[in-house]
């Protein structure tokens, strides 16, 4: 599929389906509860309409990755990238790692590889259009106003409406099932919220025009392009201090180190309660300014001075039955077993990082260099782009925001503002109007 054979703007409606093997196990398991609900249990149903709905992608997501199929990265790029997929590192020590298959935040379009690009980043690149996947060339993409997630999601709200009224209406004095509606109403309070939220950053990204580099200003803009190395260099991270757990040419990044721990409790009544759940030992982030590149010229960013990063989804990890070390295990046994009560039953690192080659957006500030850092770099200043920084400070009606990404990417996967907003608000004011009939 060719991006100029797809249309952006959705219209309406818009069935979708998953693109990806795990959202298909888990819509194909909505479906079966959704058949099976209606001839057993109603609840069963209302659960299955809520698994069909978060399996199902945005209403572009699935075009938008055949499109990335269809369009492969040069050599180059990909031999800068992670190998994808699941490997077992060890199989006596029960170590595996993996790296997703498919990334939503990848490029959707070819992209130059480091072999093609100037030595002075600050330059444009080639002969000095936008890239091939910046909003000038690709315009805005416009979701469905409704889409799977929306018709399932408004079956799930309106179930749980009359779901809560018709358990309050038929409880007896013994069961008290009062609160339901009450919690409804809490459910759609918090989810509006989020959806509020959401919703802001949606607009902010879809109705800001995207600057080019080479004529960008002192000011809040938003700017889409390729990171590329600047004079600071890149990171080479190693996760939680392992020498098998690399990532490297990193401009920043997040990982994590957990443990799954498993405690056994006995209730009142004699019997043996099982509960499972991960827990954060330790995390680092850390950053080095980069140049965001969008072929007409490049920028410096300074990704640390941002409050809001999404580097997407985790870019890879690891897991382990058991610690690095001996000494690493027996701590951490006795750490779970002094503090919780229970056992460790497996050690995971997940990472998430920007690296360089990485599609980019950011809404952010511009502002005029220190001249030191020009001198330092050997600039003149006869390109304006050198003459300014990026970073990450709020205006007046602007929000800050570093992703990893473009603009097409992002937008891509979002849903419209009927199902961001109005869904939940539908719970909200459902669970109200049903809490306010059983005072």
């Amino acid at each position: 599929m060719n991006i100029s054979e797809l249309d952006l703007d959705r219209g309406f409606f818009q069935l979708t389906m998953p693109y990806r093997w795990q959202y298909w196990i888990g819509w194909v398991i909505g479906i079966i509860m959704i058949v099976a609900g209606i001839l057993v249990n109603p609840i069963i149903s209302l659960l299955g309409l809520l698994f069909v709905g978060l399996c199902s992608p945005g209403s572009l997501e699935a075009d938008l990755h055949k499109v990335r199929q269809a369009a492969p990265q040069p050599e180059d790029l990909e031999k800068e990238a992670l190998e994808k997929g699941f490997s077992i590192d060890s199989w006596w020590m029960g170590r595996t790692s993996y790296a997703p298959t498919t990334d939503p935040s990848d490029w959707i379009l070819t992209a130059p590889g480091p072999t093609t690009w100037n030595e002075n980043q600050y330059l444009p690149h080639g002969d000095g259009t936008p890239l091939p996947e910046h909003p000038v060339n690709v315009g805005t993409p416009r979701p469905a106003t409704v889409s799977t997630y929306g018709i399932t999601m408004i079956l799930f709200v309106i179930g749980i409406c009359i779901g809560a009224w018709w358990a309050v209406e038929n409880s007896t004095p013994e069961e008290d099932l009062s609160f339901l509606p009450y919690v409804a109403l809490g459910v759609g309070v918090i989810w509006t919220l989020i959806g509020y939220f959401r919703y802001k950053m949606q607009r902010q990204m879809a109705d800001t025009p995207t600057s080019l580099v080479r004529s960008v200003a002192v000011g809040n803009p938003e700017l889409v392009g390729q990171v590329r190395p600047s004079k600071s260099g890149v990171l080479r991270v190693v996760v939680d201090g392992h020498p098998n757990r690399v990532i490297p040419n990193c401009v920043h990044y997040h990982w994590s180190y957990e443990v799954k721990i498993r405690e056994r409790t006995t209730n009142s009544e004699g019997k043996t309660e099982t509960r499972e759940y991960w827990r954060t030992i330790r995390e680092d982030d850390g950053s080095v300014p980069f140049i965001l590149n969008d072929g007409t010229g490049g920028i410096l960013v300074k990704p640390s001075t941002f409050k809001r990063t999404d580097m997407g989804q985790y870019l890879k990890r690891w897991e382990s039955n058991h610690a690095d070390s001996l000494k690493k295990e027996l701590g951490m046994e006795f750490a779970a077993r002094l503090f919780t009560g229970g056992n460790v039953i497996k050690h995971r690192w997940t990472v998430y990082a920007l690296r360089v080659g990485n599609p980019v957006y950011l809404v952010g500030t511009t502002r005029s260099r220190p001249q030191e850092e020009l001198q330092n770099e050997g600039l003149d200043g006869t390109l304006q782009n050198t003459l300014l920084e990026v970073v990450g400070e709020d205006a007046p009606g602007v929000k800050a925001t570093l992703q990893r990404g473009t603009e097409l990417a992002n937008l891509g996967r979002m849903r419209s503002s009927f199902e961001v907003m109005m869904i939940p608000l539908c719970l909200t004011i459902g669970g109200l109007i049903i809490s306010l009939m059983n005072l």
